[in-house]
């Protein structure tokens, strides 16, 4: 008797163990419920539909995380962001606000969650628009650069059978163009007091061989930026550039490009298919579209306008906000929707797909994304955009010299730096 209660006493034991083991298994595997919040800008890039389309993608095939995605007007992100206080857990941010939210105590560091193939196959540019300190705070995701644009009628009447591949050739081919009678003012540009021109001085810079702010420290008035600023003002001068330029941003340049009032523009990716749409442009078929010229120091050189989706420092839940983050920002992801944006991914650039999309756009892309230049990654970056804005306007309207002009702005930037 007393064995056989020992055996029952043994078995209820081991059943109640094995019980215990399962329902352990089962509260360790099941994932725990969160929401986690996005905030992304309204317009640019993919469309609302398509973020809302991949977000409910990712909870199908992830049920125990729900996401809310919100959506601003771009002129609002950054402050959105600066007062969020936790609101959010994943954050779209611009490349140059990158050092400043660093600053701020705003982003995690995700440096070692980036493998080493994938940081392979992303392009330089547009992961160093993430860095700060050589530590990685976000996975570059929407991807965009300038470009030249042309009018290949034009050209053609003019007798230039291929557009310029440095600055040189372009001023020689406008001058063509204006003597000819083409077209009065062969060049627009958007050099308006805003951030439109402080991006276009950021690479005009790097194709003349320079650099706006070097290990950290203002560079402003080295040989190169000088260089850089002297030809914009002779253009001007030379009557080759639009002379409204300096009140232009990058919608008016499109307008003045697509009424067929230019042969040449800098802008970015979105004007080659509105100049080629019927209800917008006087110039369907005609547009060209090539790499921003160079000089004998650099083949060319393209600014950066791309954003990347961040963690915020002080989310609750990183690791989903991660794995969100992976998911909108994969191959699978930028392959459906290349169409509204050029992938961060160089392998998918190969992809017959993605090719099929816009084939002329893909085929000077995978070479100019190669020559991506970031503006100046530094906290004060803001400040030094204002007083940029205002030096190289002042130089343009030739109320000093691009040199007179870049000295004082190197003084007030080693001013601001030392803030």
């Amino acid at each position: 008797m007393k064995k056989s209660l020992s055996v029952i006493v043994s078995a209820l034991l081991l059943s109640s163990v094995l019980a215990g083991c399962v329902t352990g298994k089962d509260e360790v595997a099941k994932p725990k419920s969160v929401t986690i919040k996005a905030l992304f800008m309204k317009q640019a890039g993919y469309s609302e539909d398509a973020i809302n389309e991949a977000t409910d993608a990712f909870i199908k095939a992830n049920p125990n995380i729900k996401v809310e995605a919100t959506f601003v007007p771009y002129e609002a992100l950054e402050q959105k962001i600066l007062v969020s206080n936790g609101s959010y857990d994943a954050v779209l941010i611009d490349a140059p606000w990158t050092a400043k939210f660093v600053k701020a105590n705003l982003l995690k560091e995700v440096t070692d969650k980036v493998s080493d193939a994938d940081r392979k196959d992303i392009f330089d540019g547009a992961l160093s628009a993430m860095q700060y300190e050589n530590k990685l705070y976000g996975m570059p995701w929407l991807n965009d650069v300038k470009y030249l644009f042309y009018n290949k009628e034009m050209l053609t009447q003019a007798g230039i059978s291929s557009p310029p591949k440095t600055w040189d050739e372009l001023i020689a081919d406008s001058k063509i163009l204006k003597d000819k009678n083409i077209v009065e003012y062969p060049i627009v540009w958007s050099w308006k007091q805003a951030e439109a021109l402080a991006v276009d001085f950021t690479l005009l810079s790097a194709s003349f061989g320079g650099e706006l702010v070097k290990d950290g420290k203002p560079s402003l008035n080295a040989p190169a930026n000088v260089e850089a600023l002297s030809f914009m003002r002779q253009s001007m001068k030379d009557k080759l550039t639009n002379p409204s330029s300096p009140e232009y941003l990058e919608e008016d340049v499109r307008g003045v490009f697509s009424s067929g009032k230019a042969a040449f523009a800098l802008n970015w990716t979105y004007m080659f298919g509105m100049a080629n749409d019927p209800k917008e442009s006087k110039v369907v078929d005609k547009v060209g579209i090539a790499m921003v010229p160079g000089t004998a120091k650099a083949v060319s050189a393209t600014a950066n306008g791309g954003m990347g989706l961040s963690i915020a420092k002080d989310s609750k839940n990183p690791e989903e906000t991660w794995k969100y983050i992976q998911f909108m920002a994969s191959k699978d992801f930028q392959k459906k929707h290349a169409k509204d944006a050029l992938p961060i991914w160089k392998s998918l650039f190969a992809d017959k797909d993605v090719i099929a999309t816009n084939p002329e756009l893909i085929n000077v892309s995978k070479t100019q994304y190669e020559y991506i230049v970031n503006r100046p990654v530094i906290p004060w970056y803001g400040q030094l955009s204002t007083e940029m804005q205002v030096s190289v306007q002042q130089a343009l309207f030739d109320k000093v010299t691009p040199k007179e002009s870049l000295d004082k702005l190197q003084a007030k930037a080693l001013e601001i730096a030392g803030k």
